[in-house]
C-alpha cells in the first residue's frame, strides 16, 4: 500500500534531480569556510531575505538557538508567543543552552499583537529581569500555519527599535507566508535583526536551515556558537546542494501545497464528525477536530490502516500538512479515506 503522508512537510524525499545535484556538489571543509557549495547557498539565502550574510546550520532549532545565544545574555528574558516552536518543540533549549527565560504572550492563533509585545517589555529597573529579545514565528505552526500580517511585523519591529531590542524572525516556513500574502521575504525580514528559514520543510531538502543578519559583528559569534552547539559540519556541500536546488525550484510551487490544503479542508468539512473552520486554512496546514468515542491513537491507527498518515496534536484535534510529495490525486484519495474512517 502506498501511504499518503500528511504528518508534516518534513517527510518529503529528495527528488531524483535533487539527488543528482547533491552527487555533483563541489565540497570543501566548511569549518574553514572552504566549501564552495555551502558558500554559494549562504550567499543565495542572504540575498533572498535581503541580509548581508547567512549561516548554514543543520536544523531550524539550531538556527533559533543561535539567534537566542548571540542576542540574549543569560539571565535575561525573551518575549515569545505561548505556543511557538521555541516553547513547544525545542526541548527547553532556550534555558538549558542560552540561560534565558521566556515571557509567554497568548496570541490570536499564534499571532501576537504589537500592543501585547509592547506591554510585555520590562521596565529598566534594578528589581526586575530585563527584556533582551523579541521573537516571532511566521508561519506559526501550532497556530495552524497562520501568517503574520506584514503590517504587524512592521509595527513590532518599530517597537523593538524604539526600545533598543533585537527582533528575531523564526521563519521556518517563511516562504509559505510569502506565497500566501504576495509580500517578499525581504519585506518581512527587513524589520528583523535576525531571520531564519528552513530548507527541510516545504522546500523539500533533506536537512538544513539558514540564519541571516546584517550585523557583521554578530557573524563571528554565530559561527562560534554554531561550533559550540555541534553544528560545525565539514564537507557539507552535499547537503547545501540540496538546499540550492530547493531554493531554485521549490519556492514557486508552494502554492500547489496551499491549494491542496484548501481542497482537503473542504473535503474534511463535509464529514459530519469533523469540526473545521475553513477560514483557518491559510497555508499548507489543516487543524481539525473529530467527534469520536475512540482514543486519538486509535483514530490515527485506523487512518494508517487505510493508507493515510496524520498526527494527533492534543485532545480531539488532528493536523494534516500538505507538501511536494502529495499530489492532487492523493488529496482526493485522502479525502475519501477520511470520510470512510471518521464517519464510522
Amino acid at each position: 500500500m502506498t501511504m499518503i503522508d500528511l504528518r508534516s512537510d518534513t517527510v518529503t524525499k529528495p527528488s531524483e534531480a535533487m539527488r543528482q545535484a547533491m552527487a555533483r556538489a563541489e565540497v570543501g571543509d566548511d569549518v574553514y569556510g572552504e566549501d564552495p557549495t555551502v558558500n554559494r547557498l549562504q550567499e543565495m539565502g542572504a540575498a533572498l531575505v535581503g541580509k548581508a550574510v547567512a549561516l548554514f546550520v543543520p536544523s531550524g532549532t539550531m538556527a533559533n538557538q543561535l539567534a537566542l545565544r548571540a542576542q540574549a545574555p543569560p539571565g535575561q528574558e525573551v518575549i515569545v508567543e505561548s505556543r511557538c516552536h521555541m516553547v513547544r518543540y525545542e526541548q527547553g533549549a532556550g534555558s538549558a543552552l542560552a540561560g534565558v527565560q521566556f515571557h509567554w504572550i497568548v496570541g490570536q492563533r499564534g499571532i501576537m499583537a504589537p500592543e501585547q509585545v509592547e506591554a510585555a517589555i520590562r521596565p529598566k529597573d534594578l528589581h526586575t529581569i530585563q527584556t533582551a529579545l523579541i521573537c516571532v514565528e511566521n508561519t506559526h505552526n501550532s497556530g495552524g500555519g497562520t501568517v503574520y500580517p506584514l503590517a504587524t511585523i512592521e509595527r513590532i519591529g518599530a517597537i523593538a527599535r524604539q526600545r533598543g531590542l533585537p527582533l528575531h524572525l523564526d521563519g521556518a516556513r517563511l516562504f509559505n507566508a510569502v506565497t500566501a500574502t504576495g509580500a517578499s521575504a525581504t519585506e518581512y525580514a527587513k524589520h528583523c535583526t535576525t531571520v531564519s528559514f528552513c530548507l527541510s520543510k516545504g522546500l523539500g531538502a533533506p536537512a538544513g536551515s539558514l540564519l541571516a543578519t546584517n550585523d557583521q559583528d554578530m557573524v563571528d559569534r554565530l559561527r562560534r556558537f554554531r561550533r559550540m552547539y555541534g553544528g560545525g559540519m565539514r564537507q557539507a556541500g552535499i547537503l547545501a546542494a540540496a538546499g540550492i536546488y530547493a531554493l531554485e525550484h521549490n519556492i514557486a510551487r508552494l502554492k500547489d501545497d496551499h491549494d491542496h490544503a484548501t481542497r482537503l479542508a473542504h473535503l474534511l468539512a463535509q464529514i459530519p464528525t469533523v469540526t473545521l473552520d475553513l477560514k483557518s486554512v491559510e497555508t499548507n496546514m489543516i487543524f481539525f477536530d473529530v467527534k469520536s468515542s475512540r482514543p486519538p491513537a486509535d483514530v490515527v491507527a485506523a487512518l494508517k490502516a487505510e493508507g493515510v498518515l496524520v498526527n494527533a496534536v492534543g485532545g480531539t484535534t488532528y493536523r494534516a500538512v500538505t507538501h511536494l510529495d502529495v499530489s492532487a490525486d492523493d488529496i482526493e484519495k485522502a479525502g475519501q479515506v477520511f470520510a470512510n474512517v471518521l464517519a464510522k
